[in-house]
């Protein structure tokens, strides 16, 4: 991950003296309410209408997630290697190729 953008993000919340809110139980709160907000684009449509809405709302989710990686002291790049490697054993390309069931399924 990116270090100058994480500490962007950090600095910015440290700013506004707002860590005594960041509580995991809060910030998970936070990013279902933004995931919420960027599924709204999609409401009754099939294709967003204002790609600047759809790149505000990708980065606030993307905020809560690195905001709750740093408050459990966690490595967003290796987390994501780590489920990266989960994910090739449960979908290997030879039954998950062009298929979208879930793993059990395969």
């Amino acid at each position: 991950m990116n270090k100058d953008i994480m500490n962007k993000i950090i600095a910015f919340r440290d700013a506004r003296n707002w860590k005594q809110f960041h509580t995991g139980e809060n910030l998970a709160k936070a990013l279902n309410i933004e995931a919420a907000e960027l599924l709204e684009l999609y409401q009754w449509k099939h294709e967003i209408d204002n790609i600047d809405d759809l790149k505000d709302e990708l980065a606030d989710v993307l905020i809560y997630c690195f905001l709750i990686a740093d408050c459990y002291h966690l490595d967003v790049d290796e987390i994501i290697l780590n489920k990266i490697k989960k994910n090739e054993i449960k979908y290997p390309v030879s039954k998950a190729y062009g298929n979208n069931k879930k793993y059990t399924d395969l």
